[in-house]
């Protein structure tokens, strides 16, 4: 983060380190515009790219978003197929892009009930990344919090099983190092577009002191005014993580 970057925050505030966002209204936006489902989440590829440079520009860190949950697999046939395209043309034309750029993309999520052509697609572009230091762009596809946590406890009684560790040694910092995006700092925003105020399984292990910033308007009309606006209002908020607002001013004079 640069130093122009603090400058063009209020009073020296430091933007969020890492930004979650649920992507929410791509189908009520193809339906206010007469279009088909799929042109609603074609226009919303459109707002990941402009957010992506707000987010750069704003000196943000690393941006995960929810881009398919594990309930999507719900939705009529035909999305679903879309959807499936969509992802599999967009890591063929982004990903020089992104090289370009110097972010580093990675997935997170359930690979195992995509084709085998996207699954190796999906490896493809994040070995394509890896050596990408700039930004760090997470998309959560066949996602959940609750398979997050699963996962993680899984991991943790196949290794009491092999004998590798006791049950008594598991706690919440061990489990924490099993979850995806372990290696990050945990979410310090997370925005939902789309006029809806709930989680709707996303993260909900890395949430537990993540700021949330709701906004009305469908994703396909989030861009980069939009994400400074919830930049500015996050600056505005006390984080005090079980503290109380004296102790942090007295470790602010300290």
């Amino acid at each position: 983060m640069s130093d122009a970057t603090n400058k063009n925050l209020p009073h020296g505030k430091a933007p969020p380190r890492h930004i979650a966002i649920i992507m929410d209204g791509n189908n009520r936006w193809a339906k206010l515009h007469r279009k088909g489902v799929l042109a609603g989440h074609r226009a919303g590829v459109n707002s990941v790219k402009r957010v992506i440079e707000g987010c750069i520009e704003n000196g943000v860190e690393a941006l995960t978003l929810f881009a398919f949950s594990s309930e999507n697999w719900r939705r009529p046939a035909l999305e679903v197929r879309g959807l499936m395209e969509l992802f599999r043309i967009a890591l063929i034309r982004e990903v020089p892009k992104l090289v370009k750029n110097n972010i580093r993309l990675r997935i997170i999520g359930d690979r195992s009930r995509f084709s085998k052509d996207l699954q190796k697609r999906i490896a493809q572009a994040e070995e394509d990344t890896a050596g990408c230091t700039g930004f760090q762009l997470n998309v959560a596809a066949n996602y959940g919090g609750q398979w997050d946590i699963c996962n993680a406890a899984k991991q943790l009684a196949e290794a009491c099983v092999r004998g590798e560790l006791s049950p008594d040694q598991i706690d919440a910092e061990l489990l924490d190092r099993h979850t995806c995006l372990a290696d990050l700092p945990k979410p310090d925003l997370c925005i939902r577009t789309g006029g809806e105020q709930r989680v709707s399984n996303f993260l909900i292990w890395q949430f537990a002191y993540t700021e949330f910033y709701f906004s009305p308007l469908y994703w396909p009309d989030f861009g980069k005014e939009q994400i400074r606006e919830a930049i500015l209002d996050f600056c505005t908020r006390e984080r005090r993580f079980g503290k109380t607002s004296e102790q942090l001013k007295a470790e602010q004079h300290d």
